[in-house]
């Protein structure tokens, strides 16, 4: 099919005999674990707002704050260029793209329930590092703590809720962990909003008050039970199976169970699963869901616009206050789009909002590069009509981007591993969306500085690629039970050319049987 879709239910094995009910078990199972998601948009909130506090710029960049006074109502491409400015944010994503590796080794052999408990532990401690901070080390250091509390949440939180999911609502579950990354951006901007009202240390209340999802997390964490995946991998067939008829609501879980089976009897001859991603069999996953997914999801150019909100808007002439009202905007749109995303990508799939959401996100991006480009000048004030223009569009480009590149950027990763490598899988998608989240974080107010409204034109034209990239290699993965998504692969347009045919389980065992 040129478009790359599947439809045919009929090639996969099993799937027609999941069941599965709905019960209060699984629900407080997947909203715990989803809580991770939590120290992921608060930290992405609360940076940016941190950084545009004039307090916080006293303190630690008074050569910045200087900068910021002599053009406060002006607009000024280059107001916030600062390397060890940007280093407080980056920090962060670095030190979580190196911790992701710890954290595949724990996920696959202690669980995914350890994984989050120990994302936690860390994230709490660098809280209270930051919040306490005297010089630039130590903000620098509590953001390394912070980096690799997040390598450990974001590689253990979707894995745990697709594999916890039924088939038929994977997709809306797993979005927990983007609602809850949305609500942590939006409560992140909301703190920042009243402690910049607080002086001299309201950045502090705010960078410590990040001990609370921390601590959410961990306290829930030690309640959760281990995935029936991860225990079947580990050997613990017997508990395995309870945990699965416990969140499935159903004794019938036999069908189900069979497929864990067999795909932990191919994990246990994987002794080296990074190497194993390498192999021609898993080349789809490794292209589509460790390395260009979650570098595109970065390369939209969103996460510049959370992490900066507030400082963008201040460049373009907005006030201290009104820059950080309008980054509350953004969160409230973040999280509305995370719903619409949570209840209908299982209807309309993947691809659908990838595609329709891609095409808006060109265009916002080119209307506001016009925008800047006809009235932005170094030395004058923004028009306020243009200033409002401006935060409606980048709100609807936050709408778009958060029902598709947002959530879709952890969800399709997090379902097309197989199990012998999803933790080495998971860890890549990991290790390459923060590389690019620290890259960006890094870089993006030197190229304001330079590119000028370029860089939203440059941001348009990745976003172009990306989209197309979706259309003609991605299959649709809605409603396809997880350990049976390699069968999409051998019936792709393109993918089946590379893969070949795969040795159904079934078959394999009837032939040993015989022999």
């Amino acid at each position: 099919m040129a478009g790359g879709g599947f439809s045919d239910a009929g090639t996969l094995k099993r799937a027609h005999l999941y069941e599965y009910k709905t019960t209060p078990y699984f629900v407080v199972a997947c909203i715990v674990a989803a809580s991770g998601g939590s120290l992921f948009g608060y930290d992405l909130g609360v940076s940016g707002g941190v950084t545009s506090m004039d307090d916080f710029l006293k303190v630690f960049f008074p050569k910045v704050y200087r900068r910021k006074q002599e053009h406060l109502q002006e607009t000024d491409y280059c107001k916030y260029d600062d390397q060890i400015l940007t280093l407080f944010t980056s920090s962060l994503y670095f030190a979580g793209l190196i911790s992701t590796f710890g954290a595949s080794h724990v996920t696959r052999n202690k669980g995914r329930k350890a994984s989050i408990l120990v994302g936690a532990v860390n994230f709490f401690l660098g809280a209270i590092l930051n919040a306490f901070a005297v010089n630039i080390w130590m903000l620098i250091v509590g953001r390394i703590l912070l980096g690799v509390g997040i390598g450990f949440g974001n590689q253990a939180v979707p894995l745990y809720l697709s594999e916890i999911s039924p088939a038929k609502i994977r997709g809306t579950v797993n979005q927990l962990f983007q609602l809850t990354t949305c609500l942590g951006i939006l409560v992140a901007n909301l703190i920042n909003y009243g402690t910049n009202k607080i002086h001299p240390w309201g950045w502090r209340l705010s960078l410590g008050l990040a001990t609370v999802p921390a601590s959410i997390m961990f306290f829930g964490g030690l309640c959760l039970p281990e995935t029936p995946n991860s225990l079947v991998e580990q050997g613990k067939l017997e508990e395995g199976k309870k945990v699965l008829e416990k969140i499935r609501g159903t004794p019938n879980i036999d069908a189900e169970f069979a497929d864990l089976i067999d795909a932990s009897n191919a994990a246990q001859a994987v002794k080296h699963p990074f190497r194993n991603l390498l192999q021609r069999k898993n080349r789809p996953q490794l292209i589509i869901g460790a390395l260009a997914i979650p570098a595109f999801q970065q390369l939209t150019g969103m996460n510049s616009i959370l992490f900066y909100a507030p400082v963008i808007f201040q460049s373009l002439g907005f006030g201290s206050g009104a820059s950080l009202y309008s980054s509350i905007i953004t969160g409230v749109a973040l999280v509305v789009a995370a719903l619409i995303s949570m209840f209908f990508v299982d209807k309309f799939g993947r691809r659908a909002f990838f595609i329709e959401a891609g095409i808006e996100m060109i265009c916002y991006m080119i209307i506001v590069a016009i925008v800047l480009a006809l009235e932005f000048g170094e030395g004058k004030a923004l028009p306020k009509a243009v200033g409002a223009i401006l935060v409606v569009v980048i709100c609807l480009f936050v709408v778009a981007y958060g029902r598709s590149w947002g959530p879709l950027g952890w969800l399709v990763p997090s379902e097309i591993f197989p199990l012998e490598t999803r933790s080495a899988g998971q860890s890549m998608v990991v290790c390459v969306n923060l590389l690019f989240t620290a890259l960006i974080a890094q870089c993006f107010l030197a190229s304001l500085c330079h590119l000028r409204y370029g860089i939203f034109l440059l941001f348009g034209g990745l976003v172009f690629i990306m989209t197309c990239f979706i259309y003609f290699l991605l299959p649709e993965t809605k409603q396809v039970p997880i350990e049976e998504i390699y069968l999409l692969w051998q019936s792709h347009w393109y993918w089946k050319n590379i893969v070949g045919e795969a040795e159904d389980p079934l078959e394999l065992k009837e032939r040993k049987l015989e022999a």
